[in-house]
């Protein structure tokens, strides 16, 4: 599709994602947050790709969401009946909600790569995926306390999962800066690279990687790995046994053992 606050390349198994609204530090606008929805249906969908990284353009990842978004809000929720306006702010809400747990519901890693600025709902953001890696310029701040509001798009509930409750109750009350050595030490990030640059090569030669691996059983790691988030270590035991009587007998499977035994590097179908 066309997309107007996004750049969206494909290559070698590898989706790329820009924000890219540079000249406004990529501040996430409405067209922007349906976008992402659409763009991890299409990495989802694309049997070609394997792997996405999700990545901001210019100087920062993202300024949040576009405060001229917000300003709108109260015109598009505006009811005579107070019941039915405040219906349409929790139904505006949960849709936002939803564009981002599609980063989630994606069946292929998506992996963020940050710069500069990420607050508010970068932060949103960056915590639905996978993985995620930044520069040393990097910086991270739960915004949202700072213009009287309770972060409502996904930070409250998936942040204290990353890096614990008591850090992510100081970012959600304080609003600080965290920089990016400090995210990898409080475990935000999985690794912060010295610049923008090494970064950017970093997160490429990680999902070319990940690209290689076998599909399918990448798609289960992630299915594994977000279900028992959520539940206990027997239900995910449990769902595991039905996931691999069903998977299990593919053809990666035999094709991981054929290269084996040829001694070759494999190739997986997409």
């Amino acid at each position: 599709m066309e997309y107007t606050t996004l750049a969206v390349s494909v290559r070698d198994h590898v989706a790329r994602i820009e924000l890219n609204r540079p000249d406004k530090a990529n501040a996430m606008n409405l067209p922007m947050w349906q976008e992402i929805r659409e763009a991890m249906r299409w990495a989802d969908e694309t049997p070609e790709v394997r792997v996405a990284v999700v990545a901001g353009a210019g100087r920062h990842f993202t300024a949040g969401i576009d405060l001229s978004m917000l300003g709108g809000v109260q015109a598009a929720v505006e009811d005579d009946c107070d019941g039915r306006s405040r219906e349409k702010l929790r139904r505006l809400i949960l849709d936002l909600q939803d564009c981002l747990s599609a980063i989630e519901r994606c069946r292929k890693p998506v992996i963020a790569e940050i710069q500069g600025a990420c607050v508010g709902g970068g932060i949103d953001l960056v915590t639905c995926c996978d993985m995620r890696y930044c520069s040393a310029d990097a910086y991270f701040s739960v915004k949202e306390i700072d213009v009287g509001m309770t972060a409502d798009v996904g930070t409250l509930q998936r942040l204290p999962r990353l890096i614990g409750e008591g850090m992510a109750r100081e970012l959600a009350y304080t609003g600080r800066n965290v920089k990016g050595p400090e995210a990898r030490e409080i475990r935000l990030v999985n690794r912060c690279y010295d610049t923008a640059d090494a970064l950017r090569a970093g997160v490429a030669e990680l999902a070319a990687t990940i690209a290689a691996k076998p599909p399918l059983s990448i798609r289960g790691c992630k299915e594994m790995i977000t279900y028992v988030r959520d539940h206990s270590i027997a239900d995910g035991l449990n769902y595991i046994a039905t996931w691999n009587a069903a998977m299990l007998m593919s053809s990666d499977l035999e094709e991981a053992f054929t290269a084996g035994r040829e001694k070759r590097a494999p190739v997986y179908r997409d």
